[in-house]
């Protein structure tokens, strides 16, 4: 009876690991695709709207203005010591690419109140050397509608609008160069 016992207990784990595969499966190879994700981190929605009452380096931007560009939305904030670590990267991208057609949006997203105060963000863009655009996020109302959830975090649209990458956090530096490269090089780009 014992030796029954195990066996059917055998049985249901295998027939509840399949059906935990199956599902695993299903939503990876079809529901996340057909919502606009991949299991890679590549996306294919049109990007939430970028804008913002106030902005740094920029009059305010939307995507129309931005037509036929690759943008890299950067969500950070200024006292963010992993976000300072991603800045070089950013800078070096938008000098090395911008004039192919890259463009930068940096979305300032406090974390701390003292981060809120626009002349602190000024003063800090400035002393940094921050030349391209920024956008003064203090309602968090650009970070929602990218669903963000994390400092810093880059999201890489298409010349179309569409957002195709998403990168959170430090690192895959030459994967995220490799990425922009692609996008620029699409459509008869310039590589």
């Amino acid at each position: 009876m014992r030796l029954k016992l195990i066996n059917a207990m055998n049985l249901y784990s295998k027939l509840m690991r399949g059906k935990l595969l199956f599902l695993t499966f299903f939503c990876v190879g079809i529901i996340l695709p057909a919502a606009g994700f991949s299991p890679a981190g590549e996306l294919k929605l049109s990007a939430p709207d970028i804008s913002a009452d106030q902005w740094i380096n920029s009059e305010p931007l939307s995507w129309d203005a931005l037509q036929n560009k690759v943008v890299i939305v950067e969500f950070w904030t200024f006292e963010c010591y992993n976000c300072r670590n991603v800045e070089p990267y950013i800078k070096s991208w938008y000098e090395k690419y911008r004039q192919q057609g890259l463009e930068i949006v940096a979305v300032h997203s406090p974390e701390f109140e003292r981060e809120r105060d626009i002349n602190n963000v000024q003063r800090y863009v400035k002393d940094h050397g921050i030349t391209y655009p920024v956008a003064i996020d203090n309602d968090f109302e650009i970070w929602r509608r990218f669903s963000n959830r994390y400092w810093p975090a880059m999201y890489i649209v298409d010349k179309q609008g569409k957002l195709r990458h998403r990168f959170i956090g430090e690192g895959r530096y030459s994967r995220i160069e490799k990425t922009i490269e692609a996008l620029l090089a699409e459509n008869g780009g310039v590589k």
